[in-house]
């Protein structure tokens, strides 16, 4: 149900996204919403540290270089998908970036974690399904899709990772770190390559605001803690809805359209997610 939870809030959270970079740049957004996501958990971590007993032996320079390798994959992957959100649609971004669901248990072939015949059966659904949802009928892809795509590969890296370093970190510790290191990152890109205006970032309050509360600091946070419990490869197919979440929003609230070719291709892709 935590997982779950989450997938709804990212899901939606797609179309504040997009919403947002009329008035900043991608950069400048990621590096607002996780400085604010990390500095949301400061209180939260001072309320229940003396409950987090399990892992008061674990050294802090373990949990700063676990939060720094997953601060990299988040931030990689929040990179390529927010600057993919220029190009194309809030739901197919959602689908796209759920083919993590798949990515997992492949890579994790190289940790010698073998996928049985349904992990293949449902990426072969998935790559049909990401075929009709992003190829035009000239046989083009757009450079959103392909950086979408990309950022999906990211996140299944940053799933595994969650996965094993939740075991010995504390949870809202470990989120807090791992934030700051994508925000830190973002900020430095962004004075380089973006304008940094304050009459933009006032614009994009409410979306800066609501994507550092709820997407960073309650959503990826509920991941770490509903991770701890989960299966690696269960998780990601909980997360995965995400992209359900996202098209219906975009719908919603965007006045996105899918043809039947692209409503085609997300119900290929969400069976194979599934099987």
């Amino acid at each position: 149900m935590i997982l779950l939870f989450t997938a709804i809030i990212w899901g939606y959270t797609f179309v504040v996204q997009r919403a947002s970079m009329l008035h900043v740049g991608p950069y400048l957004f990621n590096a607002l919403r996780f400085m604010l996501g990390s500095l949301s958990l400061i209180p939260v971590w001072f309320l229940f540290r003396n409950r987090m007993t399990r892992f008061r032996h674990t050294p802090l320079r373990s949990t700063f270089v676990c939060g720094l390798f997953a601060g990299l994959a988040i931030f990689t992957g929040a990179s390529l998908q927010q600057v993919g959100l220029l190009t194309t649609t809030a739901g197919k971004s959602g689908f796209i970036t759920g083919l993590y669901v798949i990515i997992v248990p492949v890579i994790g072939i190289f940790w010698g974690s073998y996928p049985g015949l349904r992990t293949w059966i449902g990426a072969v659904f998935s790559a049909t399904g990401l075929y009709f949802l992003c190829m035009t009928e000239l046989l083009t892809i757009s450079w959103g899709d392909t950086l979408t795509l990309l950022c999906a590969v990211c996140f299944a890296i940053h799933v595994i990772m969650i996965s094993a370093f939740t075991q010995k970190n504390d949870p809202i510790l470990l989120s807090m770190i791992q934030f700051a290191i994508c925000s830190f990152l973002s900020f430095i890109i962004a004075a380089f390559t973006e304008p940094i205006k304050i009459a933009g970032i006032l614009k994009a309050g409410t979306a800066i605001c609501f994507c550092g509360c709820f997407s960073v600091g309650v959503g990826y946070t509920l991941q770490v803690i509903g991770q701890r419990n989960a299966n690696p490869t269960h998780a990601a197919i909980i997360l995965c809805s995400e992209g359900v979440f996202a098209a219906l929003s975009g719908w919603l609230f965007l006045d996105e359209q899918m043809t039947s070719r692209s409503i085609l291709g997300a119900a290929l892709m969400f069976i194979g997610m599934i099987i």
